[in-house]
This record gives C-alpha cells, structure tokens and sequence, in this order.
C-alpha cells in the first residue's frame, strides 16, 4: 500500500488519545490553551528543538526527560512560551508532575512544551488545576481539540495523519502543529507532535526524525527569525505489530522514513501558509544543483528574501530579485547559466533564461502571481540535486500582528 493521508490527526495511530480545553492561561475564554497527547502503552520517543541559544524552559525539561529514549505523554501550553524566566524550569517540571500524577505515570515520561508570550511568568496554578479534568476529556477523536490549543497566532489547524504498510502491517503516523510567526530555517516559533503506532527503536527514530525535519521543517521561513521553543516530537506505540524497525536501513525502514517526511513536509506547508498576515504561500524549488546542500542554499535564499516575499504580495514577476537571492546566500553556482520560472495554477511561464531576462506576458504574470499557491523554479547546471524551501509572501498585516503582540 503506497503511503495515503487519513483522518484523526495525532490519535489516528492505535493507542493515543489526545484533547484541548481552556485553563485560564488566555484571558480569552474562548480560546483553549492547554493540550495533552497520551498513549496507552510505553513509547519509544525522539525529539528535535530550535538552535537558538535562547531556548525556553520546556526544552531543558523535555531533553532530560527524552534521554532513555521513552514518553507517554504530551502536555503543551500556548499564550505563555514560559522562556527567560528565573522560574521556568521549576514551571515545567511542576507540568510534568501534574500530568504524571493525573495519568498515574513517572515524571520522566512526560513531554512538556509552551508557546505565546516571551519573558512573562507562566501562570502554573491554572494548568496543574486543570490537569485532572483534561485527563478525563482525553478521547480517541480529540486531536482536532489538542491541535486548537497549541494555537498562538495560527489561523488554520494543523491535523493531519498518513499510513503505510510495514511488515504485512498497517502502520500510522500522525500529527498536530502550531506556527505562524517566527519562523525560519532551522524550525521556527513551531511545535510539532507526531505519534505512530509503529514499531521502532528510539534511536532508529530519531534518524529517521532528524532525517525528515531537515528537509521539511527546517525548509521553512515566514519572517527570518528563529524562535526560543521550537520543538518536534515523535512518539512510537508499536500497537501496529510490525517486525520492530531496529536499523536505519532496508525497505521498511525507508517506507517509514517517507511516510514521516511525506507528513512533516505537508504539515511544513501548512505553516508557510499560514505565516502572520500571509496572502499565498511561496515553494521555490531549485533543481539542477552541484550537491543537496547547495539545492538547499539557494532555495532558502529565496524564500528569505524580504524582497521576494514583498514582490510576490504585489503578484510583481521581479525576477530580479529571484536571481539576486540566489547570488548572495552562498550557493556555490554559475549565475550566468540560471534558468527562473514562476508556475501556479493559473499557468506558468519563463522570466530568465541564463541569467538573462526573457520577454513575458505581464497580464499573464499578474494572473500566475495572483493564485493562493506560487511555485518560483530555480533551474542551476551545475549537477542533479535538488532541494524544496517553503515561505510566504510579506504583507502589511505582518506589521500589524507584530507590533503589538505582547501587549
């Protein structure tokens, strides 16, 4: 069976449970702000986090608590990030305690993540006297509610599932994101939980984890910042009952690794879509590289540019500026030998050749530029590899949202 998207989201794989409610973190009582992903069995559990030095407290705990490579449960709070406070970590670990005793589980196989607000105390007294009522509400169709709690500045849930076949089983991986603003390669102000029914050894999915954030997550940029308690976790049940996935190679391997990649990509779209105050989302896709990583340079050299982004909100085909990305972000290239093409699904059409501008229609161009979705083709000559980025366009509404988002 090829690899085919399903309904359920995090709980779609067999022994999760999930759900959101609102604790009293947001002064907005119709927004949740409190989620929890719980499975019935021991997982084997990986995690990746931002590479900003200032990492929110949440992370510490959560790294500790990953180190034997097992979880069972998620707890995650949104409209306080709770980071660069002398209190954090003490914060934490009291999340931990309050869902481990709710679910009558060690501390250490707790998961806890925040997201929101920077450098204000988190609230902890409404979380641990929540805990307990969010417990009872955990259910086998509640990863939509979870999915709307971890919620900041998103205006679209992020819920999603795939499955696959390993060993004769059927196999499911599913997931729930939040991110919107602050988002830029090497993850963003995103939180990601993936859980999978799956059986595969901690390390094993780690590899495979890190393999699939790289060229998805780690694709995307909204604003060019890179947030304090970025966060994926995976989580894997084993209820599916494959032969145990116990090396980094081979067919099964290879079929999970895609399905977790195709899940982690279509969920990375998602949050370039829906960057803050975005009007259609960007994929530059460059082919024809020297090597991956340089595929990788110039695609999120394009997705970075400010002025890109600016262009694209105007639908204005300044390919100029397509080219002028790709000659300043490192890439090692012949610029004098790029193609850039601009495609939707309004049509397509050609703007540079060689490096060098091509006539074009520019009623045609209004209308490919226009659309929901902009595809930018960077075709280099320099060898076979090619690589995929993810953003948005930059509009006014980005200004507004971020200028007042602490008060």
């Amino acid at each position: 069976m090829a690899i085919q998207f399903v309904e359920g989201g995090a709980t779609a794989a067999r022994g999760f449970t999930a759900w959101g409610m609102h604790c009293g973190i947001r002064r907005n009582t119709s927004k949740p702000d409190l989620a929890m992903i719980c499975s019935a069995v021991p997982c084997s559990a990986a995690a990746v986090y931002t590479q900003n030095l200032v990492k929110g407290a949440p992370i510490l705990v959560t790294k500790e608590h990953l180190k034997d490579g097992t979880a069972r449960a998620v707890i995650v709070n949104s409209g306080n990030a709770n980071t660069c406070n002398a209190d954090g970590v003490e914060k934490a670990e009291r999340m931990c305690r309050a869902a481990a005793k709710a679910l009558s589980l060690k501390e250490t196989d707790v998961i806890v993540a925040s997201t929101g607000v920077i450098g204000v105390p988190l609230p902890i007294e409404p979380i641990e006297n929540s805990v307990s009522q969010l417990v009872s509400l955990l259910s086998k169709d509640g990863s939509l509610e979870a999915a709307k709690a971890i919620m900041t500045t998103d205006t679209v849930v992020k819920n999603l599932a795939v499955e696959c076949t390993l060993g004769g089983k059927t196999v499911r991986i599913g997931g729930i994101a939040k991110g919107s603003g602050m988002i830029h390669p090497n993850m963003g102000t995103m939180l990601c939980f993936v859980t999978t029914d799956a059986a595969v050894s901690a390390p094993v999915l780690d590899t495979a984890l890190r393999a699939a954030v790289d060229k998805s997550f780690n694709m995307v940029s909204v604003d060019g910042d890179t947030s304090t308690n970025d966060t994926c976790a995976v989580m894997a049940s084993g209820l599916a009952g494959n032969p145990e996935l116990t090396k980094a190679e081979g067919e099964d391997y290879e079929i999970f690794a895609g399905a977790l990649l195709e899940l982690c990509t279509a969920l990375a779209r998602m949050l370039a879509k829906d960057g803050e105050g975005a009007s259609r989302l960007l994929i530059c896709t460059v082919t024809g590289a020297k090597d991956e990583e340089n595929a990788k340079k110039a695609a999120k050299g394009v997705i970075c540019s400010s002025l890109v982004k600016a262009a694209m909100f105007g639908a204005d085909a300044n390919w100029g500026r397509v080219l002028c990305a790709v000659g300043y972000c490192g890439a090692e290239t012949d610029v004098g030998r790029i193609d850039v093409s601009f495609a939707s699904k309004a049509g397509g059409l050609s703007v540079c050749e060689n490096g060098a501008g091509v006539p074009f229609s520019e009623e045609l161009a209004k209308k490919v530029l226009s659309e929901d979705e902009v595809s930018i083709l960077v075709k280099l000559r320099d060898g076979d590899a090619r690589a995929t980025a993810f953003g948005c366009d930059l509009t006014y509404d980005y200004v507004k949202i971020n200028g007042d988002y602490r008060t």
